[in-house]
């Protein structure tokens, strides 16, 4: 037998022994071999399968590496411990890989779904997102520019050609501001979407809380009562009770009761945790996230992004010119360049064009 005929033969039997693996997941899961494809056929990888290969393809992104110098909650906090986007991600990931795993869920799907949710966000967190829905007259949300950048910015200008079973998972973790379990369409969504979308809200706001307690903007003491009763007190806790009450709340996804002919299990978590998490979310907001947004820092975070989305409209050859494009306009490839930007990068360029815009934050400009 000869050496590539060798190979393909392993190849084959490696890819055959994976895909075999998800036929003992729940029949709610989605199998790889039944994925609704990609827009454009690609030959199998011989050693992935269609998830996995999705999940590798994210990892390797510039936009994931720069995930590691964008802002979750604290723009430039002081320490060495606080959130950053990429930290996030790689939480939401681990949170929604436990819950796929105990539901028999395909864990690989959520995985890739998870890496890739927040690869359109913005410099400065939420606040960056804002000043961009304003500037940018198509508005923006970083939902929407995740799937932009798996679908366009990535690979070259040519995509990464993913999925749509993580493509639609990517553009369907937002959540309003509202219950944590709200929005449309999810009964649309996979399961392992819908996994994502309520692991991304229990890291964060553990996580936006561990973090507030590190900055001294709030105590424990300060939380509602209401919903520490239920969640308790303590991160390890709360995280435990949340991931523990969604998994009994979903069982049926796991396809170990019967159901109703026809009908369809959701992820979902009991009222009584669900209101508490609504609860502790809504604290977030008012005590948290608005504050911050409100200081001196996102003060200067509001110019830094203002000023920059002007000054390229204005000259749109200062841009790195892998985000201009002949059949976008040059607010869209703005708004794209800004997006990609680090918060340091972003701060830097803005220094660049009106040195001292930023001398008050307290993050060296490297």
């Amino acid at each position: 037998m000869t050496q590539g005929k060798s190979q393909a033969m392993i190849a084959d039997i490696i890819r055959q022994r994976l895909e075999e693996r998800e036929s003992s997941l729940s029949h709610f899961a989605i199998r790889s071999r039944d994925t609704r494809g990609r827009r454009v056929v690609e030959e199998p990888l011989p050693l992935s399968t269609e998830f996995q290969r999705d999940l590798d393809s994210i990892l390797h992104t510039n936009a994931f590496r720069r995930l590691k110098h964008k802002t979750q909650v604290f723009i430039a906090p002081e320490g060495d411990h606080f959130v950053t986007r990429l930290t996030h991600t790689l939480e939401v990931a681990q949170i929604a890989r436990t819950i796929s795993r105990a539901l028999n869920l395909n864990e690989d799907l959520t995985e890739a779904i998870a890496l890739g949710h927040d690869l359109g966000h913005t410099p400065f967190g939420h606040l960056g997102e804002e000043v961009l829905d304003i500037l940018y007259p198509g508005g923006f949300r970083h939902n929407l520019q995740s799937l932009r950048v798996v679908d366009y910015l990535e690979g070259g200008g040519q995509g990464l050609n993913l999925t749509k079973e993580v493509r639609q998972g990517i553009v369907a973790h937002s959540k309003p501001r509202g219950s944590v379990l709200g929005g449309d369409g999810l009964n649309s969504l996979t399961l392992e979407a819908q996994v994502c979308r309520l692991a991304d809200a229990v890291a964060y706001i553990n996580h936006d809380l561990a973090d507030a307690f590190r900055a001294g903007v709030i105590t424990e003491d300060d939380l509602p009562k209401e919903a520490v009763t239920v969640l308790g007190s303590g991160h390890p806790q709360r995280i435990n009770i949340m991931v523990s009450d969604i998994v009994e709340s979903s069982w049926p996804a796991s396809g170990e009761v019967p159901i109703d002919e026809g009908s369809r299990p959701s992820i979902t978590m009991s009222a009584k945790i669900r209101r508490a998490v609504d609860i502790l979310r809504g604290f977030l907001f008012q005590r948290v996230y608005l504050p911050a947004s409100q200081g001196e820092e996102g003060h200067i975070a509001r110019e830094v992004i203002s000023l920059l989305y002007h000054h390229y409209c204005r000259h749109p050859r200062d841009m790195t010119l892998t985000y201009v494009s002949g059949w976008e306009t040059t607010e869209r490839s703005v708004v794209d360049h800004i997006a990609g930007m680090t918060d340091q990068y972003a701060t830097r360029m803005a220094e660049n064009i009106r040195p001292g815009i930023a001398k008050n934050l307290r993050f060296r400009l490297i």
